[in-house]
């Protein structure tokens, strides 16, 4: 995807607040690395559109204090074979 970079972290942003996607899946969908994601939607999404910004730190925050049940769950499936 190539797009500029003030228009993708707009996309991304709009994308994280509406699936509640982490970084990593985010990428994946953009097809752009997770370290740009990280990028556009912390550093310039915040001069670009402050108020999505706020938005998209709280899904992330909230990605964040739960990412260590979701390791766990992939844990548990990984040594029950599914």
């Amino acid at each position: 995807m190539r797009e500029p970079s003030e228009h993708r972290s707009i996309l991304l942003g709009e994308y994280i607040i509406e699936t509640g996607a982490t970084v990593r899946a985010a990428a994946k969908v953009f097809g752009v690395s997770k370290s740009t994601v990280h990028k556009d939607v912390t550093d310039r999404l915040s001069h670009d559109d402050p108020v999505l910004c706020k938005q998209v730190k709280a899904v992330l925050e909230k990605n964040k204090s739960e990412r260590h049940i979701r390791g766990g769950m992939a844990t548990r499936r990984k040594y029950k074979g599914e």
